[in-house]
């Protein structure tokens, strides 16, 4: 049986990992012409103009080496021979040497499939047809076929605070939105949830792609656009909007490796990188100046740098005020944004912050940072953003799902009450997080209690290891399940996985429960006054919250919190 060359043809709607526009991205087998013969892999090479190249023995890294050089110049000679004068090209190897990536821009969609198909068919000739004629027809081929639309992606009319990176994103933009409301402005963002506008979500579902930010910009009535941007968006359609006012990037860590051709933290970086190359000359790039590879993104942007940093002496916050940019860094305990040669200007105490638990919780007072960053940069007046930031909550309400606190009557009323917290915590950074605010929270003497969960699709490695960190940093853990999002793998493979990595520490026969409600469930009846119950939530949030408001518990606000935080400093 022939199996195609062709093993993957995309339409990317706009700006993505490979042009600031629309593309078609191939993932072609090129095994075939890394086996074909010498004299072969020369006749194409003569074919397609590279007339002096040496294809090396079949099989080497030289012929890998000359695969990826000879397709680029394949799909240049095939678009030059059916009318199209130039055409910029993009290959890249992947962890399959036998497998490229070939990316080109588009105007006309059908006619740029017909080119996708057409290089494929050239492969499948090879090796032992007339490639002279293989590459002539391939040209005709697209020449005859009909042009197709054009893209289709937004110019927006409103303003746009794109925000990206591995962990923080959601939190980010809805603390961002949640301003903007407070200034009046009738805002609508997409995210992981869904489309938003004016707080209310009009279509749940997954929307951090380019059909939220088209559905956001859609709405007549929206004066600002506030859209979560996840990889998988960024790799699989483009990003719909061709550019963005302001952009975020909070971090990036290991997180969806191995998913669409991305192995390493350093490619994750050069997809989360695509939202600050976007944004237009003039607005704000906000960049996280404490992660080495956000903080490198300054350097393919084009427009102004803002820099966030927990360490008022970054050397990225120097280097960003020397190259004329901002930065909003914490000095002695408030959020303060600097600009060069001037005063720094506090904005807010992180005590008065209800996100950031008095300052205990790093990563929100980095999202604080963040979100402070984008509002200012967008033009929301410093008064508005102050009080924005004073009172967006961890709760319900404003961060569903994110570090939302609850407080359950113990079995002795009079023995005060148990802390309940429930956040995503999908991959390890996120985990620490949630590990980090239940110890912010603990009272002296009381034990740390996690529902461990963890979604199908991540790579086995990181599985293990949140087996690990849950076992290590936890008093008592259990594995409470998400079946639907075993994406592929069954619940006894999951719990193998999770049990090994809580083993590594010392922790064995950590049981298992089939859902995050039957955890919760479990975990607070074993639970004593004092003690905190963190959940790993992401399959039944509303569950979760129903089951704790049936058991008598009541959402933390900011008064509640600080008193629990001030109650664990005394011990």
């Amino acid at each position: 049986m022939t199996v195609s060359s062709l093993k993957e043809l995309r339409v990317l709607e706009g700006p993505n990992l490979y042009f600031p526009r629309a593309a078609i991205k191939l993932t072609l087998d090129v095994s075939g012409l890394s086996s074909a013969s010498e004299a072969t892999a020369e006749r194409l090479a003569v074919r397609i103009g590279l007339k002096h190249a040496r294809p090396g023995a079949p099989d080497t890294g030289f012929r890998q080496r000359f695969a990826l050089r000879a397709v680029g110049r394949l799909v240049r000679a095939v678009a030059q021979e059916s009318g199209t004068s130039s055409l910029a090209v993009r290959v890249r190897s992947t962890a399959d040497a036998y497998q490229v990536v070939v990316a080109f821009p588009w105007a006309n969609r059908t006619r740029a499939q017909e080119m996708g198909r057409a290089i494929g068919a050239v492969l499948d000739a090879l090796p032992g047809a007339d490639l002279e004629a293989a590459v002539s027809a391939a040209a005709e081929r697209v020449a005859a076929a009909e042009p197709g639309e054009a893209p289709t992606t937004l110019t927006p009319t409103v303003p746009v605070v794109a925000v990206t990176g591995t962990n923080g994103k959601t939190t980010t933009s809805r603390m961002v939105a949640h301003i903007a409301r407070t200034h009046g402005l009738l805002v609508g963002w997409s995210n992981t949830d869904g489309i938003y506008v004016d707080g209310a979500m009009v279509e749940a579902g997954d929307y951090s792609g380019p059909s939220g930010a088209g559905r956001v910009l859609a709405h007549p009535e929206v004066q600002l656009a506030v859209t979560e941007t996840a990889r998988g968006g960024i790799l699989l359609k483009g990003i719909g909007v061709v550019h963005n006012d302001v952009s975020v990037v909070t971090n990036v860590t290991a997180d969806h490796l191995g998913q669409q051709g991305i192995d390493t933290v350093d490619q994750l970086a050069e997809v989360k990188a695509v939202v600050p190359r976007i944004t237009r000359k003039g607005g704000w790039a906000v960049l996280n100046a404490d992660d080495p590879r956000v903080y490198a993104m300054r350097h393919v942007i084009k427009a102004k740098p803002w820099v966030f940093s927990r360490d008022v002496d970054s050397p990225g916050v120097r280097e960003t005020l020397t190259a004329r940019g901002r930065a909003t860094v914490v000095i002695d305990g408030w959020v303060s944004v600097l600009r060069a040669n001037a005063d720094p200007d506090p904005l807010i105490e992180l005590v008065d912050v209800p996100m950031t638990l008095a300052g205990l919780s790093r990563f929100n007072v980095e999202n604080t940072l963040a979100a402070a960053s984008a509002a200012l940069a967008i033009g929301i007046p410093r008064a508005t953003v102050i009080e924005g930031l004073r009172t967006f909550a961890p709760d319900a309400e404003h961060n569903p799902g994110r570090m939302n606190f609850f407080s359950l009557p113990g079995a002795e009323p009079d023995q005060g009450a148990i802390s309940v917290v429930m956040d995503l915590a999908h991959n390890e950074a996120g985990l620490e997080a949630l590990m980090e605010i239940m110890n912010g929270v603990r009272r002296p003497g009381g034990r740390l209690l996690l529902g461990l969960g963890v979604v199908g699709d991540r790579t086995d490695d990181l599985i293990e290891k949140l087996g690990e960190i849950a076992a290590r940093d936890s008093d008592v853990v259990a594995i409470g399940h998400k079946e639907r999002y075993l994406r592929g793998r069954s619940t006894d493979e999951l719990d193998a996985l999770m049990r090994a990595g809580a083993e590594r520490v010392g922790v064995t026969g950590v049981p298992a429960y089939p859902t995050e409600v039957a955890v919760m469930s479990a975990l607070v009846g074993q639970a004593l006054p004092g003690d905190v119950v963190g959940v790993m939530c992401h399959a039944d949030r509303e569950g979760c919250y129903a089951w704790i408001a049936e058991h008598g518990g009541t959402p933390d606000d900011a008064a509640t919190l600080a008193a629990k935080v001030r109650a664990a400093e005394t011990s």
